[in-house]
């Protein structure tokens, strides 16, 4: 029984201190957030607004996935506003590692809850009643303080007089994986699939994230989200290269109006930019922001960013935001590998540093295209370990393996198949061998028909692991280096 002159606390006052103020699309933390040029991200752009304004489409969720910096935070920006002009946001949420009261999924159904209850004095009011019931909500399962806050209150509006199609209905969640711990990103996904993806509300959720595991798993085939989600892959989807040329052509112009010399920089200079960018909006926006910093000259800085690279004692640092980003993505990695990696206690980085030299060719010119279990085995890996290794590096880098290299190996016959390994082995030999019968235009044919690539896949095939690993591969390398050699001499190409 609940005392006469005790006043029970307001709910919504409740509700507010549980928001996350700083992971509004408008909020003052985020003056200034990075969005899209009206003449760039044109093709994606209209692609999500004609998802979200389509209400007829079956697919209520759209997740967008690509590496870090591919500009996904730029372009739920854009969408934010043009959603708010539109009048047809409902909530949106900008999550970051960097902000704590933006980096946990416990502020995410408040915060939405706070937005929705803006657009309507009755559930404001209905919300405001629910947490005033139930004081501890807060502190209940996610697919319960949706199911309080949001999914009730709207069912108590269902009314003749009621049209629930008229309230905004977008709701936008960035960064994902910007949220501590993997099980409640997971748990964030499964509440939203359960309880807001059906047919009495009018939502539709935007949900940007790097491709990291909690929402890369329930995307891919098998996946609980993998039939009900509209799925963009940003890095894979769209070519940015076209809007970062015109992202960094109209600010360098800018610049050149501000400093009086509009011949400061080039089209080449822009178009080593872009190419530098493989792809991440982030870098060009990072170099813009260095170039211009005030009181710097535009033309010094760009030729330090042409030039730069990286040594001891190195002064200039104009990729210093990318480092923080990437060296953070890398640490967080690392810990949750190590942390359940406890038998073993190998180092991350080190095998990480060993994959990547195994698989780039560019660092080990004689690097060969390996094979997956191969590769498991020089690393000391588990099966699929390799795959785990990288498991929270989707952001960063993919991992190609050659999983069906044979070329049709295993299905030679068994006599055909000692042929050819006989020959892999016997060939440097051969050619090294002056009384061999073959000649420099047929080692120069063979070249140019990629004979020796083949080679390179089918070499896992011939050589055991105990080849590899007690030198016996080694020494066929050695005499394959000879041979290099002695084409070089003769001027044949070896490519």
């Amino acid at each position: 029984m609940i005392h006469p002159h005790v006043e029970l606390a307001d709910g919504w006052e409740l509700l507010l201190k549980k928001t996350a103020p700083n992971a509004l699309h408008n909020s003052r933390a985020r003056y200034d957030a990075p969005k899209c040029d009206e003449d760039t991200r044109i093709e994606v752009t209209g692609e999500i607004m004609g998802w979200i304004e389509d209400c007829d489409s079956p697919q209520r969720l759209l997740c967008m996935t690509g590496a870090a910096g591919s500009g996904k935070s730029a372009l739920q920006q854009t969408i934010a506003e043009k959603c708010g002009r539109n009048n047809i946001l409902a909530a949106s949420l900008f999550l970051s590692t960097a902000d704590p009261t933006r980096n946990t999924i416990d502020s995410i159904i408040p915060t939405i809850a706070y937005q929705i209850g803006r657009t309507n004095e009755t559930l404001k009011w209905l919300i405001k009643a629910t947490i005033e019931k139930d004081p501890l909500i807060f502190s209940q399962s996610l697919k319960d303080q949706i199911t309080a806050l949001i999914v009730n209150p709207f069912e108590h509006m269902r009314d003749p007089g009621t049209v629930l199609e008229r309230f905004p209905y977008a709701i936008l969640i960035d960064g994902l994986d910007e949220c501590r711990g993997e099980d409640r990103q997971a748990e964030l996904l499964t509440a939203i699939r359960e309880c807001l993806l059906v047919d009495n509300l009018p939502f539709r959720i935007f949900i940007a994230s790097r491709p990291e595991w909690a929402i890369r798993t329930a995307l891919e085939p098998g996946g609980h989200l993998h039939a009900v989600a509209y799925h963009i892959q940003l890095s894979d989807d769209y070519d940015a290269s076209g809007d970062m040329r015109r992202y960094l052509r109209r600010r360098f112009q800018d610049l050149g109006s501000r400093t009086g010399n509009s011949h400061w920089f080039t089209e080449n200079d822009i178009e080593t930019l872009v190419q530098a960018a493989s792809g991440q909006f982030i870098y060009v926006a990072t170099v813009f922001k260095y170039i211009s910093e005030r009181r710097a000259s535009p033309a010094e800085r760009l030729k330090v960013v042409l030039i730069w690279t990286p040594h001891e004692g190195q002064i200039a640092h104009p990729f210093e935001a990318l480092d923080r980003l990437y060296t953070n993505i890398l640490l967080a990695a690392k810990n949750a590998y190590e942390a359940v990696d406890t038998h073993h206690r190998r180092d991350f980085l080190l095998l990480f540093r060993a994959l990547h030299i195994l698989t780039n060719s560019e660092e080990m010119p004689f690097t060969l295209f390996v094979a997956a279990d191969m590769l498991a085995a020089l690393l000391g890996l588990e099966a699929k370990g390799e795959e785990n290794l990288i498991s929270d590096l989707r952001s960063l880098a993919t991992l190609e393996t050659d999983t069906n290299g044979s070329d049709g190996y295993e299905e030679l016959p068994e006599f055909h198949r000692n042929c050819l390994q006989e020959a892999i082995e016997d060939l440097p030999t051969f050619l090294l061998d002056d009384d061999a019968a073959t000649t420099d235009d047929e080692v120069a044919d063979f070249t140019r028909k990629h004979g020796w690539h083949k080679i390179d896949r089918l070499l896992p095939l011939v050589y055991s692991m105990e080849s590899w690993l007690f030198g016996i591969f080694g020494d066929w390398i050695a005499t394959l280096r000879q041979v290099a050699d002695k084409l070089k001499a003769s001027g044949l190409p070896l490519l």
